[in-house]
């Protein structure tokens, strides 16, 4: 069954939020303890940050509208904008993206996502 089917649609919703939590918890996890500054000076967190952003922004971009429907809360317009900002060219406008996602984005998304598994767990089952 195709994404855009009923069961395969919400199976392919369903692994999407996985990746995006995923990809959450291990941006919360590298960054954790770290100054803006430290992460910008630091190649190898920085870089695997940005990978797991990349990741995150991407799969949150395939996430259904009718699921996107179902969690008002997370800031999906954010994490619209934020794959556009991710493409910038390394620089201040860049370091801003890092530092506000990191910051901001990740924790809210982080949390609404444990307050919907609690109260809307069949969105996150991918069961068919």
């Amino acid at each position: 069954m195709t994404a855009s089917g009923l069961n395969g649609g919400h199976v392919f919703g369903s692994a999407l939020l996985a990746l995006i939590e995923q990809a959450g918890t291990g941006i919360a996890i590298l960054v954790e303890g770290l100054a803006r500054d430290e992460l910008l000076r630091s190649r190898l967190t920085r870089a695997e940050v940005l990978r797991q952003l990349h990741t995150l922004v991407d799969s949150a971009g395939q996430v259904p509208p009718t699921l996107r429907g179902e969690m008002p809360e997370l800031d999906w317009p954010g994490w619209d904008a934020m794959r556009v900002q991710l493409r910038a060219p390394p620089g201040e406008a860049l370091d801003e993206a890092l530092g506000f996602a990191c910051e901001s984005l990740v924790p809210a998304t982080l949390l609404w996502l444990r307050v919907y598994q609690r109260s809307q767990p069949a969105l996150f089952r991918m069961a068919t």
